[in-house]
């Protein structure tokens, strides 16, 4: 799987996912995912892009990135800590998601990974960002008498994340 995160929103955003990774599929799926989201980047949002030292991540690779102005940043080697966002949202997603369903293919694979990260991106609280979502804090309802306010529950990935809501 190719994700990247917006580092100051912490919005993922997923570019690819195959069993056998190459250099140029990592090419491809970084010109896609920038095609994809051309009217979200601009010059001061997207200024760097920090990877590991995989060889995957061709002269290429870098190159997509650099037609459109951003420096790119290897991580040092063997400094875990440099890549803390990253290896917090895997984490997150593995215990949350993967270690709890059977995958069964790719495809099934992708309307996961789809599923949770539109769950993570817009309602999933984040510490970092006041307890809001990456994408915006959801519309809140005036409670006009406590006790009074009714719960939607909408059920995510075949019920097993919750996502709650208050109801007019």
């Amino acid at each position: 799987m190719l994700f990247v995160i917006e580092h100051g929103t912490r919005r993922v955003h997923l570019a690819g996912i195959t069993a056998h990774p190459t250099g140029a599929w990592a090419v491809q799926q970084a010109r896609n995912l920038l095609m994809d989201l051309q009217e979200h980047i601009s010059a001061q949002a997207w200024r760097f892009l920090i990877h590991d030292r995989d060889a995957k991540y061709t002269v290429a690779f870098d190159a997509v990135f650099t037609a459109i102005g951003m420096r790119t940043i290897l991580i040092p080697v063997r400094a875990p800590k440099a890549n803390t966002i990253a290896e917090r949202w895997i984490l997150s997603l593995r215990r949350e998601c993967l270690d709890r369903i059977l995958i069964v293919g790719p495809q099934h694979l992708h309307a996961i990974l789809t599923e949770y990260i539109d769950h993570y991106n817009g309602h999933r609280p984040h510490r970092t960002l006041n307890q809001t979502p990456p994408n915006g804090p959801a519309a809140r309802l005036p409670v006009t008498h406590p006790g009074t306010a009714r719960v939607l529950r909408h059920d995510r990935l075949g019920g097993l994340i919750h996502e709650y809501c208050q109801v007019a």
